[in-house]
């Protein structure tokens, strides 16, 4: 086959079928600007409405005079009649799905800012061609626009300045290398990013975390993270790695051997973690791996759970006069959580246990048992920013007695500041305007 793109713009092409293959062919050809004439003694209603001109009848040779480019999508003896009508008048006929009455081919074809990449087998495995296609459509990056540009640009340059043919290409690579050395929104020159997703309203994701999700060809997410948003976000193939507790979950090496292969392919890699990949997110973990691999990525910060959480309860972690410093402490480790509590003075700073509420019971009474007073306000938050949030509020000797939602995430907060609460919350009125969430407070119904 000698491969070629054709120039159809106000030429005259001749569609003979009237059924859906030949409706299906119709698009491609109104957009290449083509002026289309279907012959077939019925049609499609969508054919109907394209506007193109239609010939209600059988097929007659007379009909490609004048025809630049012919399409069969009739009956195997009809795209018979047309090839043999074609061939009198030198003209090429694709006969779809009918390889024996066709002298040119249409495969796969991708199109993207100006770039169009097509598959051919021969007219012997069109399924095959489809899923090239695919592949080719993932493997070309999201920033096309941006290389052909450059390399119109380039190639105008070195067209004016007599530069030979085979340096052009070596100088178009240093051309596009370039695109990701300045200072570029996207991924620039890293190939892994790992982005802090916040507490789980995609509308507290971060700017640049939604850059970064749109250019994307890999997204390797959270438990946490709101997978509707995302794939409305995002083209990329996305993957759930998350953890939760007490359930089965991918290794954190496997993430880290996922990251590292995908980088190495040269695809663009986001990493998508609840709250702040920093903050008991491991994200330090995944960011020495890439390191140790050569792997250049970047780290892009989330709003941390740990202060989101009770923030959105109206809890401040902090507040003059009452708590100047807040400790944020994973409440799956006992023995880490008691040598903290060895380390600070009771009912002095405000504490978030994140990872906490399955043994809050346990977490509780380690706190009492280190000089917490058993009448310290707590509060467990969990779901925080979506629609099903929950909080409790009430003596940290009660917390293990509080019933949260089955395997909800969520965090406990114990300290003063937790009275605050009440004095914080908006005016009834406001309050009722606004979709209630479940609530309660020192064991009573909100």
């Amino acid at each position: 086959m000698f491969p070629a793109f054709l120039h159809l713009r106000s030429r005259r092409v001749v569609v003979v079928g009237g059924g859906p293959v030949a409706a299906s062919k119709l698009e491609a050809l109104l957009a290449a600007g083509a002026d289309v004439t279907v012959v077939a003694p019925e049609v499609r209603p969508e054919i109907d409405a394209a506007g193109v001109r239609i010939v209600r009848r059988p097929f007659q040779d007379a009909d490609l005079d004048g025809a630049w480019w012919v399409v069969a999508a009739a009956p195997h003896a009809v795209n018979k009649q047309v090839l043999a009508a074609a061939e009198a008048r030198r003209v090429f006929v694709n006969a779809v799905d009918d390889p024996e009455h066709a002298t040119a081919y249409l495969g796969g074809v991708v199109r993207r800012d100006g770039v169009t990449v097509a598959i051919s087998t021969d007219g012997r495995a069109p399924a095959l061609a489809g899923l090239l296609r695919e592949a080719f459509d993932a493997f070309l990056p999201r920033d096309l626009e941006r290389w052909l540009t450059a390399a119109d640009a380039a190639r105008r340059a070195w067209k004016a300045d007599s530069v030979p043919m085979e340096r052009r290409r070596p100088r178009l690579l240093e051309t596009l290398n370039q695109l990701y050395e300045t200072d570029q929104p996207g991924f620039g020159a890293a190939r892994v990013a790992l982005v802090g997703a916040g507490p789980g309203d995609p509308r507290l994701w971060t700017v640049r975390a939604v850059r970064l999700l749109k250019e994307a060809d890999l997204v390797l997410y959270d438990a946490l993270v709101d997978v509707d948003a995302l794939r409305r976000v995002t083209p990329a193939r996305c993957f759930s790695v998350g953890k939760r507790a007490r359930r089965d979950s991918m290794p954190q090496e496997t993430i880290h051997r996922l990251m590292i292969r995908a980088a190495k392919q040269r695809k663009r890699v986001v990493r998508l973690k609840g709250g702040d990949p920093f903050v008991f997110g491991r994200g330090g973990e995944e960011a020495l791996a890439l390191a140790a691999a050569g792997i250049p990525f970047e780290v892009v910060p989330g709003v941390t759970t740990a202060i989101a959480a009770p923030e959105l309860a109206g809890i401040p972690v902090t507040h003059r006069g009452i708590a100047s410093g807040f400790l944020v402490l994973a409440g799956h480790t006992s023995e880490a959580v008691d040598h903290t509590l060895n380390a600070i003075k009771p009912n002095t700073i405000s504490i978030v246990i994140m990872m906490g509420v399955g043994a809050r019971a346990d977490l509780a009474s380690r706190l009492v048992a280190h000089g917490w007073s058993a009448e310290t306000p707590a509060a467990i938050v969990c779901s925080a920013s979506m629609p099903d949030a929950w909080t409790w509020t009430g003596p940290l000797e009660r917390v293990g007695a509080a019933t949260p939602p089955d395997g909800a995430a969520g965090v406990l907060v114990i300290g003063e500041v937790v009275r605050l609460r009440e004095e914080l919350a908006a005016p009834k009125q406001e309050a009722e305007a606004e979709p209630r969430r479940r609530e309660v407070s020192y064991g009573r119904s909100r």
